[in-house]
C-alpha cells in the first residue's frame, strides 16, 4: 500500500476537521435562533430554484447528494412543518412533486442571514477576496 505524504494526511485533516468547525458552527447559529437545521435551508433552497412547477424527490436527491432513505425523511419533516407541499405527478401514478410554501419561503429567507452572518465571520473575516478565490481554485482539483 502507498502511504501518502505526511503533507497530504495534513491537507485531509485540515479539509475534513475545519470543514466539521464550519457545518457545526452553522448549525448551532441556526438552533440558537430557533431555525431548522442546515439540511433544511439546502433542501428549501433547491425546491424554490425549481420555481412553482416544483421538483421530484429523487431530482432533490440528486441535488443534495443525499440517500433515498435520507431525502424521503428530510421531506417527511419538511412537510409536517408545513415548509413544502406534496403534489401528484400527472406523468406517474405513483410520483410526486415537490413545491415549496410560503411558509417555507419565509422560514428559508429566514435562515439565510444567519448563515450568511456565520460565512462571513468564519470565512470572509478571515480571508481576503483573492484567498478566498484560490482556495475555490485549490479545492476544485480535488
Amino acid at each position: 500500500m502507498n502511504t501518502p505524504d505526511p503533507v497530504i494526511q495534513a491537507a485531509w485533516v485540515a479539509i475534513v476537521s475545519k470543514s466539521r468547525t464550519l457545518l457545526e458552527t452553522v448549525e448551532a447559529a441556526l438552533k440558537n435562533a430557533g431555525l431548522p437545521p442546515l439540511a433544511w435551508y439546502d433542501a428549501l433552497l433547491e425546491i424554490e430554484k425549481a420555481g412553482p412547477d416544483g421538483l421530484r424527490p429523487f431530482e432533490l436527491k440528486e441535488r443534495l447528494l443525499l440517500p433515498q432513505y435520507g431525502t424521503s425523511r428530510l421531506l417527511d419533516r419538511m412537510a409536517k412543518a408545513e415548509l413544502i407541499e406534496r403534489r401528484d405527478c400527472d406523468d406517474d401514478g405513483r410520483g410526486q412533486i415537490v413545491c415549496i410554501s410560503d411558509k417555507g419561503q419565509t422560514v428559508r429567507q429566514a435562515m439565510w442571514p444567519v448563515y450568511a452572518r456565520v460565512l462571513s465571520e468564519k470565512i470572509g473575516d478571515k480571508l481576503s477576496p483573492e484567498d478566498a478565490a484560490q482556495l475555490v481554485k485549490l479545492l476544485s482539483k480535488l
